[in-house]
């Protein structure tokens, strides 16, 4: 698994969803029954805002970005610029630290990845859109969650893990290991950041 490389198929999978938002409707519920479409666009950028400080700063600060006016755009702007510095660090640093916390620079990408693909398909799922991750990207994302998603996570920053019935693609497995419900319309899982609390 290639992290740059996962971020980059995640992030152009979430930006299709980002970009079909209506704007005028913010407040619709998500997948993420704590948040509407406005605040878990908010949380999406500002994932996006913990993986630039972790690449480019080796940090990834504990205090979330402001909310963008716009937060499509700011999304898009977001994501151009972590593709920007991914492109441009030849060597990230070794050891980016979220708050007090070390952690390899490869696997804070993984961990981006997983986050905005997971967080692309609940934008797509708000609009009332049936976007399923691509098969692919989920494969190497599934180990990647369940190495990070830990028990004391359930409840707090996700809802317990559904079962996927067989012959569920990997996409629903994921989503389903995730908390959430790829065929239907249950809004029940908890919000929450693998970088920010």
């Amino acid at each position: 698994m290639n992290p740059g490389e996962l971020l980059e198929r995640s992030l152009a999978y979430a930006a299709v969803g980002v970009a079909a938002v209506p704007r005028a409707d913010l407040r619709r519920p998500t997948p993420c029954a704590d948040w509407d479409l406005g605040e878990l666009l908010h949380h999406l950028d500002d994932s996006v805002e913990a993986l630039y400080e972790g690449v480019a700063d080796g940090r990834v600060g504990l205090c979330p970005a402001r909310p963008a006016a716009d937060p499509v755009c700011a999304f898009r702007e977001r994501a151009g610029a972590l593709l920007g510095v991914c492109a441009a660090v030849s060597t990230p640093p070794p050891d980016p630290a979220v708050g007090d916390r070390s952690l390899g620079a490869g696997l804070l990408v993984a961990v981006g990845a997983l986050e905005i693909a997971v967080h692309g398909w609940d934008v797509a799922r708000a609009c009332g859109r049936t976007r399923p991750i691509p098969s692919a990207l989920a494969v190497e994302l599934q180990p990647l969650a369940h190495l990070v998603v830990a028990d004391a996570d359930r409840g707090v920053r996700f809802a317990a893990p559904l079962d996927a019935p067989p012959g569920t693609p990997p996409g629903g497995r994921l989503l389903a290991f995730l908390g959430r419900c790829p065929g239907g319309d249950s809004f029940s899982v908890r919000g929450g950041s693998v970088f920010r609390e």
